[in-house]
């Protein structure tokens, strides 16, 4: 369990391919299980279209992004960020080029492109579900379990 006196990022930024899966999945993720102690936002190297199956999934959690808009690099109003985490090739390089400009740490988290995913409906959601909850672990690893102070 992490309290909140530890080393944590004040300022994480998620970032993919488009804007409209993974980084909206776990910009969702991060809000939600540590909002009141790490910010977090998410970018895209293009900005794409919010996923409707991507929704879903988070929704099934209690987790709404439905409202989220994707956005590209070049929109971040707010470069402040401690850490970029990368979710795809692309997201990585652009990461990287930012650093010459930014001082931030950089970390690489290949994840899966759901959109890739076949078959029925459920097996494609099944596919998204899967990166939601590796995000979550993957998440939690790197940054724990929040313990709020006791009052």
């Amino acid at each position: 369990m992490v309290g909140f006196g530890t080393d944590l990022p004040g300022a994480v930024l998620f970032c993919c391919t488009q804007n409209a899966i993974r980084s909206p999945m776990a910009m969702g993720l991060m809000r939600h299980f540590y909002g009141r102690v790490i910010f977090s936002d998410c970018v895209g190297v293009r900005a794409g279209e919010l996923d409707h199956f991507a929704v879903a999934v988070m929704d099934e959690m209690g987790i709404d992004i439905s409202r989220y808009r994707p956005k590209a690099f070049d929109d971040l109003e707010d470069t402040s960020f401690d850490l970029i985490v990368s979710l795809s090739p692309e997201a990585q390089h652009k990461a990287v080029d930012l650093t010459r400009t930014m001082a931030c740490d950089v970390e690489y988290w290949p994840t899966f492109d759901p959109s890739l995913a076949q078959g029925s409906r459920e097996q494609v959601l099944d596919a998204y579900r899967e990166v939601r909850d590796q995000l979550l672990k993957r998440i939690r690893g790197r940054f724990g379990v929040v313990k709020a102070p006791t009052v």
